[in-house]
């Protein structure tokens, strides 16, 4: 939903790098886990092989991390028109086990296909931030690459103090699934908030009362908020309606150097 193009197309996604680690109760049911498992079962893509292990009758992330070939790692480059891309939906791009050079080399692609916008959403947040600090020293990224944090509940917040401190033009929160309140957000600086529940056979609820007190705090905040979905095991069902009406607020285009 929020991957979506200013003109209502459908967004892309782009998986240069596959392959994670659970980190924080946010990765319990991660839907991302399931699609390894389900691609490396029933298509060619060799990269998948032992991305994930079951453990009681359930995929899970091994650890193992994987470089996806060729045309797939330079697709950017060959989409000619537009598009509001999401990187890494199937990884995260400053995990631990991947080498500096790699996540370098998906930034020079970023930077040479800049008729593109991307979102790189990351839990390693320290990670990211010291990355961008030692990429582009006291400058910021590009304003066509936007960065943003997973934050689930009170014990994962500290990674948007982390964001605020990146050289991002362009600073984003992903508050999904949201599974605790989060009465006392710092929004500054947060060009964005984005909160959904978590959705899937093991969904763990979402109070409707904490998505309403984080677009109150949005609101006072001047920061544009997005709502994407109650959840639940029939997310479809429970929609994407707050109190009535949809939420899908976008961040303000910056001014910023594309190389």
């Amino acid at each position: 939903e929020w991957t979506r193009g200013d003109d209502g197309a459908a967004g892309k996604t782009w998986n240069p790098i596959v392959g994670c680690t659970i980190v924080s109760p946010g990765c319990t049911n991660c839907y991302a886990m399931r699609m390894a498992d389900r691609i490396n079962r029933m298509t060619p893509e060799r990269h998948y092989d032992g991305l994930t292990k079951v453990v009681n009758g359930n995929p899970v992330w091994t650890g193992k991390i994987a470089k996806a070939p060729p045309h797939i790692f330079t697709a950017p480059l060959h989409w000619r028109k537009p598009a509001r891309i999401f990187v890494n939906s199937m990884s995260d791009l400053f995990h631990e086990s991947v080498p500096t050079g790699l996540i370098s080399y998906v930034f020079d692609i970023m930077e040479k296909a800049n008729h593109h916008t991307y979102q790189i959403l990351t839990k390693r947040s320290d990670s990211m931030a010291k990355y961008l600090s030692n990429r582009y020293g006291h400058d910021m990224a590009p304003s066509h690459i936007w960065l943003g944090v997973s934050v689930e509940n009170q014990s994962t917040d500290f990674r948007i103090s982390d964001l605020r401190s990146a050289h991002a033009a362009v600073k984003f929160l992903s508050l999904e699934p949201l599974l605790g309140p989060l009465p006392d957000l710092n929004l500054d600086g947060i060009d964005w908030v984005i909160v959904g529940g978590e959705s899937g056979p093991s969904a763990r609820p979402m109070n409707p009362d904490w998505a309403r007190d984080i677009r109150d705090q949005c609101l006072s905040a001047g920061a544009p908020f997005f709502f994407k979905q109650h959840g639940g095991a029939n997310k479809k069902a429970a929609g994407r309606e707050l109190d009535g009406r949809t939420w899908d607020e976008m961040p303000q285009m910056k001014e910023g150097f594309k190389q």
